[in-house]
């Protein structure tokens, strides 16, 4: 498989819904530790974590770590809140911009999101039965979907994008009609289906020429079938364990990588294991087990990219 292997300031504790103030890793130290465990690239996190504009650049060139791509949440469905919220979009394609300065590894893939709502983020997997969007609302989301398209394309980029919990392209019937109603790409994400219900290996059958990006995770089922019954949303899944190393969960990672290979898939495979530091672990502790984690996934690669 000629795929390039980035890991992710996410699995780490370090993302959007970490704690304002919660101590974290540094970005020095969590890409010495991707570039010692041979990884080829790293995610760009929350935007200004791993730096801005130049400092980005020669953060990355001084690990030499290519830049995967970056998550960038937009309000599809909301017309005035989606066009207040495009600096951020510009905002990040300068950063896109610089790490593609950097020189390693392919483009980066900027990553469209929805931002969903809050009755989905506390439901996730069973949002359309919480929050279901009805005709124009939906053609409000598509439409938006393409405006950011051009913008990102207009900036050299071509952008993926990843349906997700607590987000309105959430279960396999919304990606479908999305893939149906758009001509931006999918990031598939492995433990992010599994929470909607769908199945990763039949997801390579069913969208596998729309994937032009992959987020693995490993999911512990026992853990997040706990989560969800106690009514659990995302916050509870991220600090609950759900997400655990390769090998340690019930996906079968190695028949969707096969899945994937078969189809000639030659883009970045973004390590993730979405994690967040609960308040009784020290951060020293919790760095260590993260960065074993790493090493065990990058080891469970070797044999698939």
């Amino acid at each position: 498989m000629k795929a390039v292997v980035a890991g992710a300031p996410v699995s780490f504790g370090v993302f959007e819904l970490t704690p304002e103030g919660a101590e974290t890793i540094s970005p020095d130290a969590m890409m010495a530790a991707l570039a010692e465990a041979d990884y080829a690239g790293i995610d760009l996190g929350p935007l200004g974590f791993l730096g801005e504009d130049a400092a980005l650049r020669d953060r990355l060139e001084r690990f030499g770590l290519g830049l995967a791509g970056g998550w960038v949440q937009l309000p599809f469905s909301d017309d005035e809140a989606f066009a207040a919220a495009l600096p951020d979009l510009r905002a990040a394609l300068r950063q896109f911009s610089a790490g593609a300065e950097a020189g390693a590894g392919p483009l980066p893939l900027p990553t469209l999101a929805d931002d969903g709502s809050s009755l989905r983020r506390a439901a996730p997997g069973r949002g359309v039965e919480v929050d279901a969007l009805d005709a124009d609302a939906w053609g409000r989301l598509t439409d938006n979907v393409a405006r950011a398209a051009r913008i990102v394309r207009d900036a050299g980029f071509e952008p993926t994008f990843h349906h997700h919990a607590g987000t309105f392209v959430e279960s396999p019937d919304e990606i479908d009609r999305f893939v149906a109603d758009t001509d931006v790409d999918l990031t598939l994400d492995t433990g992010h289906l599994f929470i909607a219900g769908g199945d990763p290996l039949a997801a390579v059958e069913r969208w596998g020429d729309r994937i032009n990006h992959l987020h693995l995770k490993d999911v512990d089922l026992a853990a997040l079938r706990r989560v969800l019954a106690a009514g659990g949303g995302m916050p509870e899944v991220w600090s609950g364990g759900s997400f655990v190393a390769f090998g340690q969960g019930d996906i079968d990672l190695a028949s969707v990588m096969s899945a994937l290979d078969a189809r000639g898939y030659e883009g970045w495979v973004v390590v993730e294991q979405d994690v967040l530091n609960g308040p009784d672990v020290a951060l020293d502790a919790f760095v260590s087990a993260r960065s074993a984690d790493q090493l065990t996934n990058r080891d469970a690669l070797r044999a698939w990219v």
